[in-house]
């Protein structure tokens, strides 16, 4: 157990982001023709744009939530953010956007499952990720029940230092967990699996969010006579 703690905690974060990186770049540089969303609102848009749009409102949501939640310096803000207030805003928010995401993407794996046309042009991954990210939300939710028992925020610092310790490369990280409860570690290791996974699946196509959409010139589209 000792063992598994060190190497899931310590060395698979580094693992997952390099694989995460460097499958990305090399999968951008040989595989541009599988760099897409594939997206299947084509086949069939009914439920379609409800579903996506709770998923990914709620997902982005809860990845800015977690970028700023757990990697800004605690001097940053502890001058007028109480670590108990902070931890009321995470579990209220990441509530919301764990419920968007929770609704979304289990509305998108029903169609992808049930829906003929949709099963069809779906690979196995396509249907292995969603249900992840499924299975992630619902784990994410089921933390908040854990934070509750722990409303000085105490527990919340724990993972707080954990992912600082790793972004900054520091040793032993592992042992910002000590008696954390399971279903954090969990999260956080399936968070880190979606992270290996990336490069080989459909979420590659998050690096190509549309920025360029702001600032180009129109189009004009007539209709062929």
């Amino acid at each position: 157990m000792h063992f598994l703690n060190l190497f899931f905690f310590n060395i698979y974060p580094y693992l997952a982001g390099t694989v995460f990186l460097v499958g990305s770049w090399l999968r951008y540089d040989y595989g541009q023709y599988s760099w897409r969303a594939g997206s299947s609102q084509m086949l069939d848009k009914k439920g379609m744009r409800l579903a996506s749009n709770l998923f990914h409102i709620g997902i982005i949501g809860i990845f800015f939530g977690h970028l700023v939640g757990l990697l800004t310096p605690h001097w940053m803000y502890e001058s007028f953010l109480p670590i108990a207030v902070k931890q009321q805003l995470a579990m209220v928010a990441g509530g919301i956007c764990g419920a968007l995401t929770l609704i979304g993407g289990g509305l998108l794996l029903k169609r992808r499952l049930t829906n003929p046309r949709v099963r069809a042009t779906s690979s196995a991954g396509d249907i292995m990720i969603i249900t992840l990210l499924v299975i992630q939300a619902a784990l994410g939710l089921l933390t908040i029940v854990f934070s509750a028992q722990h409303m000085d925020g105490i527990e919340m610092m724990k993972l707080v230092g954990w992912a600082q310790a790793i972004v900054t490369f520091q040793s032993g990280a592992a042992a910002h967990l000590e008696g954390v409860a399971l279903v954090y570690k969990i999260h956080m290791v399936l968070g880190m699996t979606l992270f290996l996974l990336f490069p080989f699946c459909r979420l590659v196509h998050i690096w190509s969010a549309p920025v360029e959409y702001l600032t180009r010139r129109y189009q004009l589209v007539r209709n062929r006579n």
